[in-house]
């Protein structure tokens, strides 16, 4: 948590003006039953109306100085506290967008949320109330004791005695809460998670007839949220009775012991009345005491959890002095592998071939054999955790994340656009891209109808491509992937909605591009693979056979069973 303060050094005049102000107003109210004390025994002790409404004016004055002093405190407190979260909240979002695939794996979207929402708003409200109360109400307690020593010291024995004792009290309930927050927090992942898969999935679980059984999901969740959440507040709410009980035997003790000691002529009824108020402000700044520090354990529980993710690697680090692959080759493969999770299966092992500058490279496989996983390390998106994949010669693990991405264009299997013009998403793949170099990765994508139909590139798409079918995102994908005009081009199964008329045209179109990039094909249609330059088949997540279809078809029997039981239907179906 402390790690977190570095992004409040551009608020130092803010966090210092904001409690010294704070300051400023309590010492004024501590001024205050001093002033009423003397209205009691000069003005109405002595019957002088003059003093009477003398005092009474700088009473009003104090009271205008106060609210003078902590409307300026808020201001600064609240511009500390919201420039704070806003500079936090771009530091986790950048850090994030810099995580791995396999660190975004490993945490979970859904928590991720909790941390850039719920839990930066509940730090923004803790750090807000510190800059205000933290100072503020210790010294008020201290001060009203202080000040009562001033008056009468004997009297005063009852505020020594019951400061202690209400320290006691908020200090353990404090140090009961902030290991449950912690749990609550987590509960919170786990509700928020469910939601977000149970919203994104909505069709499926129609389809399905899940909706009662998610239900059931989601209500055993909250409710664990909810029974948690119930025993922190009734572990909190013991905070207001208890330090109010002790308050007020403490009242009482002091009214007993000011009437003896006014009967006796030691005292004034007025300082009585001030011992009486402090006791009041010190009962008042006790409960507020109480709160922030709640408030501020919630906050520090939330600011670790940001602290968690801001400490976790982000996994793309360039490295140098590794081994070097031959130049000659676009994309390199030596003994690549990968492992999602320590101590799990692999899930690609030994996989080596290379791909020559402007070669069209196949891949295939039955489900869950690695397709994705293997072309998913080009870019980096993983990191191989065995042998090495190199791009020109350079170990990708050398090469800049930035600079690697650059090169590469990636259609990932599910086609996603954002909410905006069709100029601004392809536009995504090269800012300076002028409408011509659109239009050109327009056509050879096989989607200028699309473009046509919807009324030019400035027709509007809605979030995730809601108006478009399937075969037109992804089209529309692949155009965005080549306005980059990239190096490297991967299409990871991203032709799936298209006919095969249209996926045959498009091949077409990317075999006669004046600057043909590599090209590595992901699919599961051998005849959307057949006529690449290499093929590579993957069994299990390893490399079954490497080489051009009819080599495959007479060496590789898992390749020609693929091949066999498409072709087959096909024939079977004419």
């Amino acid at each position: 948590m402390k790690k977190l303060f570095i992004y409040l050094r551009d608020y130092r005049k803010e966090s210092v003006l904001g409690p010294l102000f704070k300051l400023l107003e309590a010492g004024f109210e501590l001024i205050v039953p001093l002033v009423v004390a003397a209205i009691i025994d000069k003005g109405i002790g002595n019957g002088d109306q003059e003093y009477i409404i003398k005092m009474c004016l700088v009473l009003v004055a104090l009271g205008l100085v106060g609210l003078f002093c902590s409307v300026t405190a808020q201001y600064f407190a609240a511009k500390a506290s919201v420039g704070f979260v806003k500079k936090l909240r771009h530091a986790l979002y950048s850090h994030i967008q810099g995580f791995s695939y396999q660190t975004l794996d490993k945490v979970g979207i859904s928590t991720l949320i909790t941390r850039m929402t719920s839990d930066m708003n509940q730090v923004q409200t803790g750090l807000n109330l510190a800059l205000r109360l933290l100072l503020r109400s210790p010294f008020v307690v201290f001060g009203a004791m202080i000040m009562a020593f001033t008056i009468d010291a004997q009297a005063a024995l009852w505020f020594a005695l019951a400061i202690p004792v209400l320290s006691v009290v908020v200090f353990g309930i404090m140090l009961l809460s902030i290991p449950l927050y912690k749990k609550v927090q987590g509960l919170l992942d786990k509700v928020l998670g469910t939601t977000r898969e149970n919203l994104t999935g909505v069709r499926v679980l129609r389809a399905f007839g899940k909706e009662d059984a998610e239900i059931a999901s989601f209500e055993e969740k909250n409710e664990a949220l909810t029974d948690m959440q119930k025993y922190v507040g009734r572990i909190s709410a013991l905070m207001n009775p208890v330090t109010y009980v002790i308050i007020n035997l403490a009242i009482l003790f002091l009214i007993h012991t000011g009437a003896v000691r006014v009967e006796a002529g030691i005292i004034t009824q007025g300082a009585v009345v001030a011992l009486y108020n402090y006791m009041s402000q010190i009962l008042v700044e006790l409960i507020k005491l109480a709160n922030l520090i709640i408030n501020i354990t919630k906050s520090v529980a939330c600011g670790k959890r940001i602290q968690g993710v801001l400490d976790m690697p982000a996994g793309e680090t360039v490295e140098a002095g590794l081994e070097t692959g031959s130049p000659k080759y676009r994309v390199q493969f030596a003994r690549a592998g990968i492992r999602y999770n320590e101590g799990a299966d692999p899930a690609l092992t030994d996989v080596s071939f290379a791909v020559l500058p402007g070669e069209t490279v196949g891949v295939i496989g039955g489900t869950g054999s690695g397709k994705s996983t293997l072309v998913n390390l080009i870019p980096r998106f993983y990191e191989v955790t065995e042998g090495r994949v190199f791009i020109d010669g350079r170990d990708v693990k050398a090469v800049d994340p930035a600079e690697l991405r650059q090169r590469v264009g990636v259609v990932p299997q599910k086609a996603v656009l954002f909410k905006g013009s069709i100029r601004e998403n392809l536009r995504w793949g090269n800012e300076s891209a002028s409408d011509e170099d659109i239009m050109q990765a327009v056509r050879i994508a096989q989607a200028e109808d699309v473009v046509v139909s919807k009324g030019g590139l400035d027709a509007l798409i809605e979030q995730g491509g809601r108006n478009l079918s399937g075969g037109q995102r992804q089209r529309l994908t692949i155009a965005r992937a080549l306005v980059r005009k990239p190096d490297i081009l991967i299409l990871d199964d991203s032709s799936s909605a298209l006919d095969f008329a249209t996926d045959a045209a498009l091949r077409k179109a990317l075999r006669e591009m004046d600057e043909r990039p590599t090209v590595f094909i992901v699919s599961q249609r051998t005849s959307s693979i057949q006529h690449a330059d290499q093929i590579v088949v993957l069994d299990d997540g390893k490399a079954a056979g490497v080489g051009d279809h009819f080599g495959l078809l007479e060496t590789c029997p898992v390749y020609r069973e693929i091949y066999e039981s498409q072709f087959k239907k096909e024939a079977a179906r004419a």
